[in-house]
């Protein structure tokens, strides 16, 4: 059984930052990928940023420029710094994980920007 904690989310005025971290633990060999996803409310999960075991990485445009992914492979963890915000980040903040082509989900973090 895996499972991710994320852990960083909160409130923060506009043009403020935040880091999100997210730790995978449990019947762990190999992850292939590691990223966020956001679900703002009315609205469909969308991909923010993801990261692969080499360390390449793609963002959502939105967020291009502002944020960035990182990951530790040795403690099976990843960040995901963010710079910048504005209002429409606010959103609630998914971590996953694809572990032997099996896709697995944190209980998400809230993210907040005041308009």
């Amino acid at each position: 059984q895996v499972q991710l904690v994320e852990s960083g989310g909160g409130l923060v005025q506009p043009g403020g930052s935040l880091r999100l971290s997210c730790a995978a633990s449990g019947s762990i060999s190999s992850i292939s990928f590691m990223g966020w996803y956001r679900q703002a409310p009315g609205k469909a999960r969308e991909l923010v940023a993801i990261i692969s075991s080499d360390t390449g990485t793609t963002y959502a445009d939105s967020v291009k420029d502002r944020f960035t992914i990182s990951r530790d492979n040795a403690k099976n963890t990843v960040h995901l710094q963010m710079n910048s915000l504005k209002p429409e980040d606010t959103a609630v903040y998914y971590c996953n994980a694809i572990i032997w082509s099996k896709s697995y989900w944190g209980q998400g973090t809230q993210v907040t920007v005041p308009s």
